[in-house]
């Protein structure tokens, strides 16, 4: 079955009026050629964050206010009321998209859709959804487009603070969803944003739950690799533009 063709982005904000116009003008400009809802989660925000929400109210969808478990509850919550049969895309503030697929009413309702990342001036990360997806969060979600259809109830584990988009993208590759790499999406994440927070435990755990003690060795082993044996650095998924 295709779907809809539409896109739901959820902005998941607390405190951050000083980077949430830009990743709203970002949306805005896009809506030109997509079907897009854009829907913002405050998590009762007291810097002016409203009135930057205010501002742009006539191109958001959907917007709350009010306190929360962290930013996992707040995904949460907008995942429920994202609509029915839509690809979901979830930018923070600061985020922004910098190209979409030229078209989503190709794809299927069991479809992923992702793309690379920017970060910061140069560097670039690499999505892969291969084997690479069972070591380490090989998809960032600012290029990152889930169908609603694949998961209908609230997705994130709030147990996990860290990685619980992790454990998500995870859950998605066990259960068959079909992947699709685009090389012209590509998302833009802020620096010092949640995307640039590490747990190496908390990584562990979320493939041990997954994918068995095997797979999470491997990604210990490689880790404590990459440490000892620093020209291993060339493999990881970021590279210079």
């Amino acid at each position: 079955m295709n779907s809809t063709g539409k896109i739901s982005i959820i902005t998941v904000v607390k405190n951050e009026a000083c980077h949430l116009a830009e990743t709203i003008l970002s949306v805005i400009e896009k809506k030109v050629t997509a079907d897009i809802d854009l829907l913002v989660i405050d998590g009762g925000s007291t810097d002016g964050t409203l009135d930057v929400i205010h501002k742009y109210a006539d191109h958001i969808s959907y917007w709350v206010s009010e306190s929360d478990d962290g930013i996992y509850d707040a995904m949460n919550k907008g995942w429920t009321v994202a609509a029915d049969g839509s690809f979901i895309l979830f930018l923070g503030a600061g985020d922004r998209i910098i190209s979409l697929p030229d078209t989503m009413g190709c794809f299927s309702q069991k479809d992923v859709v992702y793309g690379d990342v920017r970060m910061g001036q140069k560097t670039v990360f690499k999505a892969r959804a291969d084997y690479h997806l069972k070591l380490y969060n090989s998809l960032h979600h600012q290029a990152l487009l889930v169908n609603k259809a694949l998961q209908p109830d609230p997705p994130f584990n709030c147990c996990y603070k860290t990685y619980a988009d992790f454990d998500f993208n995870q859950r998605l590759k066990k259960s068959g969803a079909h992947f699709i790499y685009l090389p012209k999406f590509v998302g833009y994440a802020r620096p010092g944003g949640v995307s640039d927070r590490h747990c190496f435990a908390e990584s562990l755990h979320v493939i041990t739950g997954n994918f068995g003690f095997v797979w999470a060795s491997v990604a210990f082993l490689g880790y404590y690799a990459m440490i000892f044996f620093p020209f291993l650095k060339r493999l990881r998924p970021y590279q210079e533009t």
